[in-house]
């Protein structure tokens, strides 16, 4: 009887030791986040995004019958460096407006390189790797990237590449089928692989 009434009580604290984790890190994860809002707040200005460093690449990415990114801004010193920092995102995703002018929607961390064991993350949340052949002709071994959709709403999830609630407005990639001009080039367990077919 006395043994069943330890065993019980050692499970319970067991228990309760774990649910404090979880709560623990949930509220961290929390404060993370919005450090990252309150870091990034500035962007939702495209002028303040191209004094930090951010230039226009490539052309507004979409994925018909899924959903869009955006029009993407990124900062190549950023992109250079292997490090990921959640509070200096490599990109910042932008939703064209019909009056020209460009509104933020999302964050995004970029590594540029082959596939790594382990893989790098962001914010709890393990980096996706897109192979070689991407729309983009980040080449010859591809990239890891993650987005955060920070500043607009995704059915699909926080995290999600792609936002059915996004438009590029009829001028968008086509899937990567029209692959724009004023394409940049970055400087010089398995993880997830996605290949171009969904990126």
């Amino acid at each position: 009887m006395l043994r069943r009434f330890l065993l019980k009580t050692v499970a319970l604290g067991a228990i309760a030791t774990i649910a404090l984790g979880m709560a623990l890190t949930a509220s961290a994860r929390q404060d993370n986040l919005a450090t990252v809002r309150a870091v990034t707040a500035r962007f939702n200005s495209l002028e303040q995004a191209k004094k930090a460093g951010y230039v226009r690449f490539y052309v507004c990415t979409e994925q018909p019958g899924v959903g869009t990114m955006g029009q993407h801004y990124v900062n190549f010193k950023l992109v250079g460096d292997p490090a990921i920092d959640p509070l200096h995102p490599e990109a910042l995703v932008y939703e064209p407006r019909p009056d020209g002018t460009y509104k933020l929607v999302a964050l995004e961390w970029v590594r540029v390189g082959p596939v790594t064991n382990p893989g790098p993350s962001v914010l709890g949340m393990p980096m996706l790797h897109v192979g070689s052949g991407n729309r983009y002709g980040i080449e010859p071994d591809g990239f890891y990237e993650r987005h955060y959709w920070l500043y607009k709403s995704n059915p699909l999830g926080s995290f999600a590449d792609w936002n059915p609630n996004v438009s590029c407005r009829g001028n968008g990639d086509n899937g990567g089928c029209s692959r724009g001009s004023n394409a940049a080039t970055p400087p010089s367990g398995e993880p997830e692989t996605r290949n171009e077919a969904s990126r």
